[in-house]
């Protein structure tokens, strides 16, 4: 037995105590390198709301006078300079207070986390569904490599990943809601109502995870303590199970929770098709009337969630692996 099959084992059967310390001051530095991230997304989407239109013309219409436009103008501090504007947007927004919608007349963050656990609903069927096919797809075209088997779950990844949502959602409309009328064409309230939106939602990202299963699987049974232990005359099945899969799904962990994360940023646009009453149906429509409190607090709202996503897949994926210094 080589050297580094028996520091491999030893790492299998001995755990390493958890370096809660280190861990700590991770977190933390990653907290606070988040904090400039989400200014510069508060900054980014406050420069765009201002340059896309004057909000109190779509909700006045044409048919408002001037002094009713600088009435409203006034009330919603829309016609105070910019910078002071800028001031108190970011002051409010520390606050966790991103002034009334618009076109609701209520809070704005409470608008978007009432849409929240619709959109949370969507995007964690998706990615079980995703992983549900890719891992098992990811192993056995990896035992398989090279065969037949595996050059077709090869190729039905590559052609997942090359089909954007929005189109993919159009096609599963087209043929099993209005071909085969088996499925709802839009809407939400029941089980048949997700299947669609779902599957539109997981394609490319089961197409990203088998793969990344598929290498990493390949990699470890290349090792030399699985060839020792095959060479112990240990099952095939067991050497797979026990001892390649346990490393091989180290980095695989970490990547469905990036891929997560890239989910519910995606959930907007297969929500728009689908008519899913979701976080991205809101944004949608709130872009289109230029309700800016909802716009802003959806954009913070979305950035907030995938930058915490991202930092727990870091996490696990540094604390699974010990060759990774925190």
């Amino acid at each position: 037995m080589t050297n580094l099959a028996m520091r491999r084992l030893t790492a299998l059967a001995i755990p390493t105590p958890m370096p809660g310390g280190r861990v700590l001051n991770y977190l933390l530095r990653r907290v606070l390198e988040a904090i400039p991230v989400l200014l510069i997304i508060l900054t980014f989407v406050f420069i765009l709301v201002n340059v896309a239109g004057d909000p109190v013309a779509s909700m006045l219409g044409e048919e408002a006078t001037p002094d009713q436009v600088a009435a409203t103008r006034h009330a919603l501090g829309l016609d105070r300079p910019i910078l002071v504007q800028y001031a108190d947007y970011l002051w409010h927004v520390v606050q966790g207070d991103f002034g009334d919608s618009y076109r609701f007349g209520q809070p704005a963050l409470v608008l978007v986390l009432q849409r929240l656990p619709v959109t949370l609903t969507l995007a964690i069927s998706g990615i079980a569904l995703a992983v549900a096919f890719a891992i098992p797809a990811g192993v056995i075209a990896a035992v398989r490599k090279g065969g037949a088997l595996d050059n077709s779950l090869l190729g039905i990844s590559v052609l997942a990943k090359a089909m954007p949502n929005f189109w993919l959602g159009i096609m599963l409309i087209l043929v099993f809601s209005v071909g085969l009328r088996l499925l709802p064409v839009s809407g939400s309230g029941s089980i048949a109502h997700l299947v669609l939106p779902a599957v539109a939602l997981a394609t490319g990202v089961a197409a990203e995870i088998m793969m990344l299963v598929r290498s990493s699987v390949i990699e470890e049974l290349g090792n030399d303590y699985v060839r020792t232990a095959r060479g112990k005359g240990i099952a095939e099945s067991r050497v797979l199970r026990v001892h390649a899969l346990r490393n091989a799904f180290v980095p695989v962990t970490s990547i469905v929770l990036l891929q997560f994360a890239g989910l519910i940023g995606g959930a907007i646009i297969v929500e728009t098709v689908f008519a899913w009453p979701g976080l991205g149906m809101l944004l949608i429509q709130a872009v289109t009337n230029k309700d800016l409190p909802v716009v802003q607090a959806g954009v913070f709202v979305v950035a907030l969630m995938i930058i915490v996503v991202n930092l727990c897949g870091d996490v696990i994926f540094r604390l699974s692996d010990r060759r990774i210094q925190l």
